[in-house]
């Protein structure tokens, strides 16, 4: 991958070697895409501000997130049906994200299970839980993820229902893809792909598959989360949740101010500021038009973290100067998988561990605590980003189960 020199290189290569479906997938947004677009455009507008002569000769990017020290202000988001993208890819991914020093989270809805992600990296990892209508595979789903060593609990909580990708519909995306003749002449043109899924672990939802009754032969994400993904689910699920899980718990689907103000009563250890990638509500506002506001109205009450529309190192440091103490990384690094298997998922972080280091040199700051509102140029929006991410403590961390 010595030719790749941006997370869109990454993109590109993706593009050409994962099944159309499947690309799609982690690509596209819900309806017309609007705030899939806002997420990129309204970062992209955000203009950082320039330093010269100041000694930024020795940089560092380590920060700490829920009391424990990162290489960078960097989490692997959660990502459904990973392993579609490469086989075994979230074991893959998760390996990359270890050697890098950042945590890496397993979703719910992925293809390789929790167990069989804890018998290959016999490393700690995050884990993203969707609540269902039955309350107790959540449970279940909770105490597989504890005798798993599962230290961080992310409770996703902006997908009770689903909002429709239009890409999916058309490619009638299932896993694994079923046999048209659209599906077989695209993975046809596609043989590495389709001999590390035909390796892997395993082909359909790992988490799911053998653990709900009548849900064995389900290959649809949409049929699943519209039969069992609870509408009902409500602030009192949340506090059960609080109450049962040992470690830290972060809630992420938080875009409105009075959400973040009843996740920090409950006592979340950290929030997501996320608009699910604008893959849920289409015209919604951009993650990062949202951050200021929630950062402002919540303080250092509890961790802020940030996902939506990250590309570049000079993203990250436009979030940490809005308030957020670290990044959710989602498609950046799916591309990367998609490019290159394990290799790629290390060449994504690394792009932008690089970048995100020399934003921080010619913004003249060199360590990511300096980060705040006077990297960012321009009237109101600086004076908001420097209240809003004043330096501030961690809050004190929660001990371990």
């Amino acid at each position: 991958m010595k030719n790749v020199a941006c997370i869109d290189d990454l993109r590109t290569l993706a593009r050409s070697r994962v099944p159309r479906a499947f690309f799609d997938y982690a690509d596209s947004g819900s309806y017309s895409e609007q705030t899939l677009r806002a997420n990129r455009t309204d970062l992209e507008a955000i203009t950082l501000r320039q330093r010269v002569l100041v000694d930024v000769s020795e940089r560092s990017l380590e920060t700490t997130v829920l009391g424990k020290k990162l290489a960078a202000p960097m989490i692997l988001a959660p990502i459904g049906l990973l392993g579609m993208q490469h086989g075994n890819g979230e074991i893959l991914a998760a390996r990359a994200a270890n050697a890098a020093g950042i945590p890496w989270t397993l979703s719910t809805m992925s293809v390789c299970s929790i167990e069989h992600v804890a018998e290959a990296t016999h490393k700690p990892f995050w884990f993203q839980l969707y609540v269902i209508r039955d309350r107790g595979f959540s449970k279940a789903l909770m105490d597989r993820a504890i005798a798993a060593k599962v230290d961080t609990l992310v409770l996703t909580v902006d997908l009770q229902v689903l909002g429709q990708r239009h890409r999916d519909v058309r490619n009638g995306l299932t896993v694994p893809p079923e046999f048209r003749i659209k599906n077989v002449i695209d993975i046809a043109t596609k043989p590495a792909w389709a001999w590390s899924v035909l390796n892997a672990k395993s082909w359909s939802f790992g988490n799911i598959s053998g653990h709900v009754p009548g849900m064995e032969n389900v290959n649809s994400l949409a049929k699943w989360t519209q039969d069992q993904f609870d509408p009902a689910l409500n602030w009192k699920d949340v506090e059960w949740i609080k109450d049962y899980w040992p470690g830290h718990l972060v809630i992420k689907g938080i875009l409105d101010v009075d959400d973040a103000r009843t996740a920090v009563k409950i006592g979340a250890d950290a929030i997501v500021v996320s608009n699910h990638g604008g893959r849920q509500l289409d015209g919604t506002s951009s993650s990062i038009a949202m951050l200021p506001r929630v950062a402002d109205a919540i303080g250092n009450d509890t961790e802020i973290l940030f996902d939506g529309g990250i590309r570049t190192g000079a993203d990250i440091v436009r979030a940490l100067a809005l308030g957020a103490r670290a990044c959710l990384i989602g498609r950046s690094y799916v591309w990367g998988l998609g490019a290159g298997g394990e290799a790629g998922v290390a060449k994504a972080i690394d792009i932008l561990k690089k970048e995100l280091s020399v934003t921080m040199a010619l913004t003249g700051v060199g360590n990511i605590a300096s980060i705040d509102g006077r990297v960012l140029e321009g009237g109101a929006v600086k004076e908001k980003a420097a209240k809003a991410a004043k330096p501030k403590a961690a809050p004190k961390a929660k001990a371990k189960a």
